[in-house]
């Protein structure tokens, strides 16, 4: 009799975690913009190309995302990470100097590269340095970045990697802090390597890199939005214009795509390429895109098929954003079985933005839906995981998006005669 009754108790339990341990919502539709980009219309004119959310890293797009291409100038956002890391930790202030050695003069010299004209003779502030690398693309300024943080350009290129390792990009081809191909730096070359080779990361990784550098160095973005300034170099001033044609005042601009950062990038082999990020309607997106065509010195093209990759995001998409701190219907209690109560209330940790196509459907459950006690107030206790009725939530870590989920209150443990009772009547 006992064994029936306890059967029909699990039967239920099982019925009720069924019911309640998922939660389901609809994503709204959005409202219809000038063009409505399906994916299977997009068509980007790239070799490559992916778009995130820029906090989840939630991949919203992707084409060819994982092969490494070259990157060109886009290298320097690792550059500038680097900088603005060792400003942080104390190693290097605003208005430290460095002095460009010869080599590193005479590649800012060549205007066949983007540069601002730097002499072996003078010493410049980290400051103006950072900025005609993000400003103006200047590649004689990264390089006496990377010397300022390292001393010289081998020991920065192999911090390079193992930052980049540290990141999970394990596939990375780095030989250089700017992006030219290794025989335009002259005596500055990788030794030991060809006079051809070029930096190279794929898309996914790029944007890992991207994402890092707004996480950790938000105010890049006060930089990345400079449209245009001026670099003096002794007697001589320089005008620095952004090669970020989608910014507010130059040719791309788009009224409706409020871009702000981050980096182009340029050369033969790796085409025009492009790592972008806006805000708008509250969410902040990255995307990147390798390869596009550069006809002549006045393409545009890899800002066309941003701002179409952009507006495909927007357009396609319902991003809905879960408070830190709110109980999620259906998906709002683990049990306890050994606790003095026998569920413990959980909530978000953290807020987070999970983004549908329109007209599916998210839903939320939890990683573990039974835990031990003691359940400790304010302690994780599970995982979110998020899905959706179109698929899944793949996000730059290669995992679906998760987020932490965190008892409300403290449960002790049960004594002894409550657990033995339980235990008698909640066996098979």
């Amino acid at each position: 009799m006992l064994k029936k009754i306890k059967k029909a108790l699990l039967s239920l339990a099982a019925s009720g975690l069924l019911l309640t341990g998922i939660s389901t919502w609809q994503a709204a539709p959005v409202a219809a913009a000038t063009a409505n980009y399906q994916q299977q219309d997009l068509n980007l004119d790239v070799k490559a190309a992916i778009a995130v959310d820029a906090d989840s890293g939630q991949i919203l797009y992707a084409k060819n995302a994982t092969t490494p291409r070259q990157i060109a100038s886009m290298t320097k956002l690792v550059t500038v990470y680097l900088t603005l890391q060792a400003i942080k930790q104390g190693k290097l202030s605003w208005t430290s100097t460095s002095k460009p050695t010869a080599a590193i003069a005479k590649i800012s010299q060549n205007t066949e590269y983007s540069n601002v004209p730097l002499t072996s003779s003078r010493a410049y502030t980290i400051k103006d340095l950072y900025r005609a690398t993000l400003i103006e693309s200047a590649n004689g300024a990264a390089m006496t970045l990377a010397q300022a943080v390292s001393g010289d350009q081998v020991t920065f290129v192999k911090k390079m990697r193992k930052l980049l390792t540290s990141w999970g990009i394990k596939d990375a081809k780095i030989y250089n802090a700017c992006g030219l191909a290794n025989g335009n730096l002259g005596s500055a070359a990788y030794p030991g390597v060809g006079k051809d080779v070029e930096n190279e990361m794929s898309a996914t990784d790029m944007a890992i890199v991207c994402q890092k550098l707004l996480k950790d160095f938000p105010e890049v973005l006060q930089t990345t939005s400079i449209t245009s300034a001026t670099f003096s170099s002794g007697s001589t001033q320089s005008q620095m214009t952004n090669w970020n044609w989608m910014l507010k005042g130059l040719s791309s601009y788009y009224s409706d795509l409020p871009v702000d950062g981050l980096k182009t990038g340029m050369t033969d082999k790796a085409g025009a390429c492009f790592a972008g990020t806006v805000k708008k309607n509250g969410h902040r997106i990255i995307t990147v895109v390798l390869g596009a065509k550069h006809a002549n010195s006045q393409d545009p093209s890899r800002f066309v098929q941003t701002a179409k990759l952009m507006h495909y995001v927007y357009q396609n998409y319902t991003a809905v954003t879960l408070k830190k701190g709110s109980s999620i219907s259906g998906a709002n209690t683990v049990k306890v079985p050994e606790g003095k109560e026998t569920s413990s209330k959980v909530v978000l940790d953290k807020t987070v933005t999970i983004w549908a196509k329109q007209g599916s459907k998210l839903q939320t459950s939890l990683s573990k839906t039974t835990v031990s006690a003691p359940v400790k107030n304010g302690s994780k206790v599970a995982s979110y995981k998020f899905s959706a009725t179109s698929g899944k939530l793949p996000s730059l870590s290669g995992k679906t998006v998760t987020a932490p989920a965190v008892a409300t209150q403290d449960n002790q443990e049960a004594n002894f005669f409550v657990r033995l009772w339980r235990s008698i009547f909640g066996s098979k």
